[in-house]
Parts: structure tokens; C-alpha cells; sequence
């Protein structure tokens, strides 16, 4: 089961996949993968970290960079070593109870480059459940190039409550597979 999680930008997509991260690990699952976070200065983002899921540790990834100078022509200068950090995390993920990818964008699905080994991770299938974010623009994409067939749930500051209890029953194998097992 792939849950694909969307929604425009800044709706809490991340923090969605944080709150889920910890409501499944405190149940005791193998979660593995990654989390983008934000960095913010003065209310503005100015730079993404990549935190491995099953660990904690957290380092950078990406820069703001002037439209045009970033990477591969985006908004943001990513560091070849946050890139290749995110990129073996990934790798050493499964197996594990639920992969999470936060997230999977231009860079992956336009650019072919940065963390495009999760599209090979997420073939292999070993993980019982994945989380997978993916921007709207770019679900199509992610869908034709993954032949498999998630389930697309799109995040917003009305659903935000429901999505978090859905996602986690949807991928807590213990829940789904006992609906009568309380949350």
C-alpha cells in the first residue's frame, strides 16, 4: 500500500509526515526514510534539512538560491552531500513497516537527479506501507513512471485532522487489518 500525500505549497505537507512518523514509531513500527524540513529566518523559508526517519539525525540539503541559479534551474541550490545522504538513507531503508518520502519533486521527476533511487526503493516493495510526497503537478508523473497504483490523498487546512487519522490507520497494519481496534 502506497499512500500518496499532496497538496499545494506550504498546506503542511511535511509536518503532516512528521506527526505520522511519530504516531506510528510510538506504536512501535519500523518507520524508515526521510523528512524535508524547512529552515526559517524572519518567516521565510530559507533552506531545507534532511532528517533520516529512523534515526533523527539531521544535516542540510538545500539553500534558497536566486530563480534560475539553484539546481537544475529551481529556487533552491541543493548540497551534492545532503543529496547523496537523503539518496543512502533511502537505500538502507527497507526493509521496514513504513517507508516514508517526503518528498519527491522536480528534481526526482523532471531532472531525473537527487533522490531518484526512492523510485527504485519503492518498486522493490520492502515495506509493508510507504508515504510518499509528491507535489500536485507532479502526481501524474509519479504515477506513469511507478505502475503502481496509490492511493492519492490531497492535504489542506480544512482536512488536516482527518487526513492524519486516515493516513495512520491506512498504514498501521494492525489498525487496518483490525478495524475494530481502537486509534
Amino acid at each position: 500500500m502506497i499512500v500518496l500525500l499532496t497538496g499545494e505549497s506550504g498546506c503542511g505537507k511535511t509536518t503532516l509526515c512528521a506527526r505520522v512518523v511519530a504516531s506510528l514509531k510510538a506504536r512501535g513500527l519500523d518507520v524508515a526514510g526521510v523528512l524535508t524540513l524547512p529552515r526559517f529566518a524572519d518567516g521565510e523559508k530559507i533552506g531545507m534539512d534532511v532528517e533520516d526517519v529512523r534515526t533523527g539525525e539531521r544535516g542540510a540539503l538545500a539553500e534558497r538560491a536566486a530563480v534560475g541559479a539553484g539546481t537544475a534551474n529551481l529556487a533552491w541550490k541543493f548540497d551534492d552531500a545532503g543529496l547523496a545522504r537523503g539518496a543512502q538513507i533511502l537505500r538502507d531503508a527497507p526493509p521496514c513497516d513504513v517507508l516514508v518520502i517526503d518528498e519527491l519533486g522536480p528534481l526526482e521527476l523532471i531532472h531525473n537527479v537527487g533522490w531518484i533511487v526512492a523510485l527504485d526503493v519503492l518498486q522493490t516493495g520492502h515495506y509493508r506501507a510507504a508515504l510518499v510526497v509528491v507535489r500536485p503537478g507532479l502526481v501524474e508523473n509519479f504515477q506513469a513512471r511507478l505502475k503502481l497504483n496509490p492511493q492519492v490523498l490531497t492535504l489542506t487546512a480544512l482536512n488536516r485532522e482527518e487526513l492524519f487519522d486516515q493516513i495512520v490507520y491506512v498504514l498501521d497494519p494492525r489498525i487496518s487489518a483490525n478495524p475494530r481496534k481502537s486509534r
